[in-house]
């Protein structure tokens, strides 16, 4: 069967993996754009953030934003591999079922 690369145990694996990882993923950046304080320890502060910003709060929370874009284009990145995880099961039930 023409585009079949894995079976159907992988596939369903890659999209229950690929469903957690976008809903883990999606709600770790909408806490670290919302700049939860829970999160702090995740954020790579230095001192230079810290002590030489003239609006403190400002460049931290750039870090808090740039961290939460990086977890929704991960998030995306989830997602194409649930659609081809997806795909995958369909091809497999279509060989399942022409064989039978």
């Amino acid at each position: 069967m023409r585009g079949l690369i894995c079976g159907p145990k992988l596939a369903a694996c890659g999209l229950v993996l690929s469903m957690w990882g976008v809903i883990m993923l999606a709600l770790l950046g909408i806490f670290f754009t919302t700049h939860s304080a829970v999160l702090i320890e995740d954020v790579p502060l230095t001192e230079d953030d810290i002590h030489q910003d003239s609006n403190p709060p400002h460049r931290i929370y750039g870090l808090y934003n740039s961290i939460g874009y990086n977890c929704f284009i991960a998030a995306g990145i989830y997602v194409l591999v649930g659609l081809f995880s997806f795909c995958q099961m369909k091809l497999n039930k279509r060989k399942a079922y022409l064989v039978h």
